[in-house]
């Protein structure tokens, strides 16, 4: 894990840059909420990041996903079995986790785009980190209520289909901040754009859900976004939608 992998949104927030793929540590005292789980091969570096924060596996109170795919759901079956920690994500995503069946951009795919900058070398290290490795979970929970979550740092899920059926964003209301997850990034190493945007089209289950889904975001009140791709973003939340649009016309 490299020297400036963890930044610090707020008191109690930090993002972590994983080897492609973001996840968010949120703490209270000894309590921690891990939000995704990078890619399987990021194992090492979010126990790394847990411990430069000063908290061992067993602090985690529970484990917040954003989406089932690989690179966010890496390690939650691992902490989930090693640890004894739940996992928990939106109800319509539950079987996605269990892989009764997987919406992930094949291979196939990727090679019909591969003449595009960047594609070739993140495909490469997404085999390498464990991109299509067996991750799936055997008892993966839906959310206990709406609303705030009675975990550390109290996260707001919010349903955002579209990139998957039951991808969820997670908003911290009172810090003013969104984590994102894959349905509004601030970079990817298959995309030319710097800044607020929306991931290539190939990763996306549902593009026209993916697009409608932001108005949910644009609607929250804040002006930090944690996203799964990319650095943290800080200014209003209806100007980072806006920007993201931009491209799309």
């Amino acid at each position: 894990m490299r020297e400036d992998a963890i930044v610090e949104a707020a008191a109690g927030v930090h993002l972590v840059h994983g080897s492609n793929t973001n996840w968010v540590v949120l703490s209270e005292g000894d309590a921690v909420t891990l939000i995704d789980t990078g890619y399987p091969g990021d194992r090492q570096d979010v126990l790394a990041s847990l411990d430069a924060l000063g908290h061992a596996p067993e602090a985690v109170s529970a484990v917040l996903i954003t989406h089932a795919h690989n690179d966010h759901l890496g390690s939650a079956e691992y902490l989930s079995s090693t640890f004894g920690i739940p996992v928990h994500l939106h109800e319509a995503e539950l079987p996605h986790a269990r892989r009764e069946f997987l919406h992930q951009v094949s291979v196939g795919q990727v090679m019909r785009q591969a003449w595009r900058p960047g594609v070739l070398p993140w495909a490469v290290h997404a085999l390498r980190s464990g991109g299509k490795t067996d991750v799936r979970m055997t008892r993966p929970e839906a959310f206990p209520a709406a609303g705030p979550l009675d975990l550390p740092g109290r996260p707001v899920p919010v349903h955002t289909p579209g990139h998957t059926a039951g991808h969820c964003v997670y908003h911290l209301p009172d810090a003013g901040i969104l984590i994102s997850g894959d349905a509004l990034v601030s970079g990817h190493p298959t995309s030319r754009i710097r800044g607020p945007q929306l991931l290539p089209a190939m990763f996306d289950t549902d593009r026209a859900g993916a697009l409608a889904s932001l108005q949910h975001i644009e609607a929250l009140a804040a002006d930090v976004l944690l996203p799964g791709h990319g650095p943290l973003h800080r200014g209003p939340l209806l100007d980072a939608v806006q920007r993201a649009r931009e491209p799309l016309g």
